[in-house]
């Protein structure tokens, strides 16, 4: 099966370029994830090959580190540093310079004294606080990290203040994966992806969670925590809000687009597995994805949701 897409709704022919298919701009890899564009380079993770890619437009791809220590989700901070979920060292790291292993300051290891599962995914608010899922992927099999028993009593979503206070704001889900914020941070949309237990783990078990929640968000308490959207074929991996509160979210099947109430408007079809999408560019309209072995681009006319902010504030 190739790449293309598959439309439900007209509005989202005018999202994305549907006149060109998904263009394949990198491949031969494991299994790709953590996208992130900063300056001129997308950067993203190889995780059972323990190493993080980078790809310029026009040079193509080449090594950034050696050893990413199973280096999983990836983003921004304000000031354009990279945020990376470790599996392996199992703690989330900021990248004074995202080519050297030793450039890092440490935002978060440990909870109340016990080390973290493996952080996943992370999304830095406005506020500077660093926000992130630490499911047990990492913890589970020696391809995605070290083999080790959980410290702690579950797999919770966790607020860092930029004071390095660590609060445990979501603590009911199964393997809280992607996470992002609306536009106005006002809702934070976490994935649960308890229906698939890992790369040594093969299949999915439908009858456990394979969808998105949203929170009401108020200073670092959530609530609400109803279902947003259930995601099939798969489950819900890694995501992003675009400017207009649309969510795209990776799927077994591509990336698929939801409007502001959960329904499908569209997709992008993938030939494997998806597992996260960002956006970056020279315009910031292009939509990068990972999906397994393999990474995509798409033209768009759509920005990430921290894109609103900066411009209002």
């Amino acid at each position: 099966m190739g790449a293309y897409f598959e439309t439900f709704d007209r509005s989202f022919a005018d999202m994305v370029d549907t006149s060109h298919p998904p263009e394949l701009i990198a491949h031969g890899y494991t299994w790709t994830e953590g996208p992130v564009w900063i300056d001129d380079t997308l950067y993203f993770n190889d995780i059972p090959a323990k190493r993080m890619m980078k790809w310029q437009d026009g040079q193509g791809t080449s090594i950034a580190l050696q050893n990413s220590e199973f280096a999983n989700g990836n983003t921004r901070d304000a000031q354009g540093r990279m945020i990376s979920c470790e599996h392996g060292g199992r703690r989330v790291i900021r990248r004074l310079d995202p080519e050297d292993a030793q450039a890092v300051e440490v935002i978060a290891d440990r909870y109340q004294g016990k080390r973290l599962n493996s952080p996943n995914d992370v999304v830095v608010k406005s506020d500077g606080s660093v926000w992130f899922t630490d499911p047990p992927y990492g913890i589970n099999s020696d391809v995605e990290g070290y083999p080790a028993e959980s410290e702690l009593d579950g797999c919770y979503v966790f607020c860092a203040a930029p004071d390095g206070a660590l609060t445990a704001v979501v603590t009911d889900f199964d393997k809280p994966n992607g996470l992002a914020f609306s536009p106005d941070e006002s809702k934070l949309y976490i994935a649960d992806s308890g229906a698939i237990r890992g790369a040594s783990f093969p299949g999915i078990d439908h009858s456990l969670p394979h969808h998105i929640r949203v929170f009401e968000v108020d200073g670092t308490t959530l609530s609400g925590g109803q279902v947003f959207a259930e995601i099939t074929p798969g489950v819900p991996d890694g995501f992003c809000v675009d400017h207009e509160g649309f969510i795209w979210t990776s799927a077994l099947d591509g990336i698929h687009c939801l409007d502001q109430v959960g329904a499908c408007l569209g997709k992008i079809r993938l030939p494997s597995q998806t597992s996260n999408i960002c956006f970056g560019g020279d315009t910031g309209t292009e939509m990068f994805i990972t999906s397994s072995d393999s990474v995509w681009r798409v033209r768009s006319n759509r920005r990430d949701a921290a894109h609103r902010r900066k411009t209002q504030t």
